[in-house]
């Protein structure tokens, strides 16, 4: 990791983690350019769009690690101004890591265009009194690994002796506390035979899970359920690479089609995935599904 020079323009190939966004009628002031203030909501923005490109749920995360990043010094360095409509891409890495403290920097583009620089300073601090405390090795691997291009998380498959507390963690929190699905409903036998799946941030937190079953009605045909990713992280691929998994696990095996019972709010996600819908919609559990199917 290497700091920018003060003030020195940046380019998009110093970057690897940018969050587009665009300007709204409400963040430009009678010059009709983004008021300034609305800059730092920009990259504070673009910051919480970083921990999830890390895969860490910022609270569960820094309640894991003990302690929480607080804003030291915020530094903005204006070169030309965004307009209504632009659409921008805000890009940050993390430059540098001390001892407590971290440095954020940031680049506004439009296009190749850029436009504003940003540095944060954090501090890692113990929440209760606000005083600093050293960077965690985790948080500083994970920061360094990602800047360096690593994967941040890692999908295992298995069997429930292995893999059933993180997964059964991760369904409770969904499907009984979020979704509201009685928990006499989540759990069964299934998930004793089942071909299991997580996905590990690298703190070592369940952020993805789903199951594998074969379906005795259709020989060749397994299903694919309890498919569930941490709200925070929804969008970030995790739910797609588990899903690719479990198909994996089931052509091994010599399946020749996977079906599922899709919630209708997800069944974009597994079109986009070459599922089809099969047959009419239903509900199940009190919320409306759909049968999707696809050929391995």
């Amino acid at each position: 990791m290497q700091a920018f020079e003060p003030n020195a323009p940046r380019r998009r190939a110093d970057f690897r983690f940018f969050h587009r966004l665009r300007v709204r009628w409400a963040e430009v002031d009678m010059q009709k350019i983004v008021f300034n203030a609305h800059y730092l909501m920009y990259f504070d923005t673009a910051i919480a769009d970083y921990w999830r490109a890390l895969a860490l749920p910022y609270e569960e995360s820094m309640h894991a690690l003990e302690g929480d990043l607080y804003v030291r010094k915020a530094t903005v360095d204006f070169h030309a101004s965004a307009r209504v409509d632009d659409v921008l891409d805000v890009a940050m890495r993390c430059a540098r890591i001390g001892n407590s403290s971290m440095l954020f920097e940031g680049g506004l583009f439009r296009g190749d265009q850029f436009l504003v620089g940003c540095d944060l300073l954090y501090v890692f601090a113990d929440p209760a009194t606000q005083t600093s405390r050293p960077v965690p090795a985790a948080l500083r691997r994970t920061l360094e690994g990602f800047e360096q291009g690593e994967t941040m998380c890692e999908l295992k498959t298995g069997g429930w002796d292995e893999l059933g507390e993180g997964a059964s963690a991760l369904r409770r929190t969904v499907f009984i506390e979020e979704q509201s699905i009685p928990a006499e409903m989540e759990w069964d036998d299934a998930d004793a035979t089942a071909v299991h799946g997580v996905v590990r941030n690298r703190l070592g937190q369940v952020v993805a899970t789903g199951r594998l079953l074969h379906d005795p009605a259709y020989p060749g045909m397994a299903r694919i359920g309890r498919m569930a990713v941490h709200r925070v992280l929804r969008g970030g691929g995790w739910g797609a690479a588990m899903l690719r998994a479990l198909e994996d696990a089931a052509r091994a095996r010599g399946d020749r089609e996977v079906g599922l019972h899709a919630q209708r709010s997800a069944e974009g996600f597994y079109q986009r995935l070459g599922y089809q819908p099969h047959g009419e919609a239903f509900e199940e559990a009190g919320i409306a599904h759909i049968e999707m199917r696809r050929t391995l």
